[in-house]
């Protein structure tokens, strides 16, 4: 199984976040998981790719060539693909994975894992997609998409797809187990 990390090219604040990541990588290469994500060698990004290489698992980066330098693309990846732009990079990395999971990033990381999420909602893919909740960064996010579907905007059921959890063994054994619902416009 591949899954694919979003998560910020930055550490944060909070070192748990870095403590969290490289648990959470050791835990997943030690089940048998390889890594797919953006090819980058800092932040947690960095932290998440080396996580899995510490315990022998495959990681592969997908990095835009205009990003390359910037997000000081890892050197010691099991293979790193160079792609012309984020739309690439985001097609490829789908391609590649079986299941999407967010820990804490910026916007890049919520642009992401908000695209995995659309295309699964429209029946593109039917593959599960998580938040990866360190430290409860994303509970305003969850406050957030109920208030989405309290208002109209979302059904119950596409809210309830996403897997949000702190404990790595239920987010593994959440992403082996999912069953995607009925697609959106069905």
């Amino acid at each position: 199984m591949k899954i694919a990390v979003f998560c910020g090219s930055s550490s944060g604040e909070n070192p748990a976040f870095v403590e969290a990541t490289r648990a959470l990588g050791h835990y997943l290469a030690g089940q048998g998981v390889d890594l797919v994500y953006g090819g980058g060698n800092v932040g947690l990004m960095g932290v998440i790719a080396d996580s899995f290489l510490e315990k022998g698992a495959k990681v592969y980066g997908v990095i835009p060539e205009y990003l390359k330098e910037r997000e000081l693309a890892h050197q010691g990846l099991t293979e790193l693909s160079i792609v012309a732009d984020m739309h690439e990079r985001k097609a490829s990395m789908a391609n590649m994975a079986d299941a999407f999971v967010a820990l804490p990033g910026g916007a890049g990381t919520l642009e992401e894992i908000f695209e995995a999420w659309t295309w699964a909602q429209l029946g593109h893919h039917a593959k599960p997609c998580a938040f990866y909740n360190i430290n409860g960064f994303y509970n305003l996010l969850m406050e957030m998409v109920l208030n989405m579907v309290h208002s109209g905007f979302l059904k119950p059921h596409h809210a309830e797809m996403l897997i949000h959890t702190d404990n790595a063994e239920t987010l593994l054994s959440s992403i082996r187990s999912y069953q995607a619902p009925r697609q959106k416009w069905t």
